[in-house]
């Protein structure tokens, strides 16, 4: 059996018991959560969350970029969201490499010129996380009143510590 045919047999069984059509657009809560894509977090499971209560953003490293810090700012103004999580976690591989490695990898394998590119790579857990928080506070077009907190979460224990945004 493929990944793709036990995935559409999970969703079956998934939407034979959904109860989710009455949900409204915006989140029950107004939380949006920024956090990495590793398999080993599961950003509903480790925050409380049931479906339709937030927001959450994944991607490598779980970091600040121009994209998040787009769906933000939709998910502020149009849907009310007003509490930021930004959630990085221990043993997160985008500490295992950098950005040249990786500018390497694909040049050597494509032929294809990527050097210009920034895969935000980091050694300082903590202080990607001080980054990104800070790049979050400093969007100037999220409306008044938006908290914006860093978190680590250890994927041994699973348990989430606040970072001192210092």
């Amino acid at each position: 059996m493929s990944e793709l045919d036990r995935i559409l047999q999970a969703n079956r069984a998934f939407a034979g018991s959904f109860d989710g059509s009455a949900l409204e657009i915006p989140p029950a809560r107004p939380v949006l959560a920024i956090t990495c894509i590793d398999a080993r977090l599961d950003p509903a499971q480790m925050l409380g969350l049931e479906i339709g209560d937030a927001h959450v953003i994944r991607n490598a490293g779980g970091r600040v970029t121009e994209d998040a810090i787009r769906s933000a700012v939709i998910s502020s103004w149009l849907l009310g969201t007003r509490e930021f999580l930004v959630i990085h976690h221990t043993d997160c591989g985008m500490t295992k490499f950098t950005d040249d490695v990786l500018h390497g990898m694909i040049r050597d394998a494509t032929g294809i010129d990527v050097s210009d590119q920034d895969y935000l790579a980091f050694t300082d857990l903590e202080q990607s996380v001080r980054d990104d928080v800070a790049r979050l506070r400093d969007v100037k077009t999220l409306p008044e009143g938006v908290t914006v907190t860093g978190l680590v979460c250890d994927v041994r224990s699973g348990e989430l510590r606040e970072v001192d945004p210092g």
